[in-house]
C-alpha cells in the first residue's frame, strides 16, 4: 500500500508493462491463483489490502465470482481501479475505496477472506493492521498474503541501493519474524511458502527484457531517461534476489473459529 503519493505515472506504466495490466506485483494472474489456491470464493466477501490498480480484484471477481472490496492509500490508483471496474462491467462485484492509515472502516467479522499482494512489504508497523485483519474476518476466515521479505541480518549496500532506486518505503521482515507476528496477534494454522526460486529466475528474464525487446516500448511511453532508470532499477532488484537477500513469500493463516 506504500505511502500516499509514492507511485508516480512512470512507475505505474513500467510495472504494468512488465507485470501486466492492472498488476503491481510479479506473477499477474498466477500470483492471484497462488494466493487463493484451495479457497472457495463464490459470493464470498474478500478484502484486498493495497489493491493498487485493481488487477487481483478483477481476477477474483471474474474468475472466482467473489465480491471484492479493494482499499489503498493512493487516490490516483483507486480512481484507475474504479474506472477499469466500470469498463469491465465489474463495478457491482469490485468496489474500491481510498483509506487513511489506521483502523479499517469495516464492521467486525465482515469478510471471509483478507488478501494482500505486496502491501505489507511497505508497512513498517505491521501488528496493528494485522489485528484489524483479524477483527474484520469472520471466525474461520482466511488471511492470505504475498510479500517481499528479507534474509537474516541488516540490509546490505545492494539492498539500500535498490531502495534508493525504487524511491518507495520498504519495511521487510524475515519469514520467521513474520510468522511470530501472525501468531502474536492471534492467527492460527499459519503456513509460509517461500517461492524465491521462482522469482530469482523470473527477475533475470524481466531484466533482460527491459534491455532488449521491451526497451523500445519503454522509451516510447516513458522517455529515454526514465527507461534507462528503470533498466538500472530492475538490475538492482535482480542483484538482491539472486543473492537471496530479498525473498518472495506467500503467507496463509486462519482466524480461529
Amino acid at each position: 500500500m506504500g505511502q500516499d503519493g509514492e507511485y508516480h505515472d512512470a512507475m505505474i506504466k513500467m510495472l504494468e508493462l512488465i507485470w501486466g495490466e492492472g498488476f503491481m506485483a510479479p506473477g499477474g494472474e498466477g500470483n492471484v491463483a497462488n494466493l487463493v489456491k484451495g479457497l472457495e470464493l463464490r459470493d464470498k466477501r474478500v478484502l484486498d489490502i493495497g489493491c493498487g490498480l485493481g488487477g487481483p480484484a478483477f481476477v477474483l471477481a471474474q474468475k472466482h465470482s467473489a465480491r471484492v472490496v479493494g482499499i489503498d492509500l493512493e487516490p490516483q490508483l483507486v480512481e484507475i481501479a474504479r474506472r477499469r471496474a466500470s469498463e469491465l462491467g465489474l463495478a457491482e462485484r469490485a468496489d474500491f475505496q481510498v483509506v487513511t492509515p489506521g483502523p479499517l472502516d469495516f464492521p467486525d467479522e465482515s469478510f471471509d477472506v483478507v488478501l494482500s499482494s505486496g502491501a505489507f512489504t511497505q508497512i513498517e508497523d505491521k501488528p496493528p493492521l494485522l489485528v484489524e485483519c483479524l477483527r474484520v474476518l469472520r471466525p474461520g476466515g482466511v488471511f492470505t498474503c504475498y510479500d517481499w521479505m528479507k534474509s537474516e541480518g541488516e540490509y546490505s549496500s545492494d539492498m539500500l541501493y535498490f531502495f534508493e532506486m525504487e524511491g518507495l518505503t520498504y519495511a521487510m521482515e524475515t519469514p520467521e519474524h513474520y510468522r511470530e507476528i501472525l501468531q502474536e496477534v492471534g492467527f492460527a494454522e499459519i503456513v509460509l511458502d517461500d517461492r524465491s526460486d521462482w522469482y530469482r529466475r523470473r527477475v533475470r528474464e524481466e531484466y533482460e527484457a527491459t534491455r532488449s525487446e521491451l526497451y523500445p516500448r519503454m522509451v516510447e511511453i516513458l522517455g529515454k531517461s526514465d527507461a534507462d532508470y528503470f533498466v538500472e532499477d530492475w538490475r538492482a532488484m535482480m542483484v538482491v534476489c539472486e543473492k537471496g537477500e530479498m525473498l518472495q513469500v506467500y503467507s496463509r493463516a486462519r482466524k480461529p473459529a
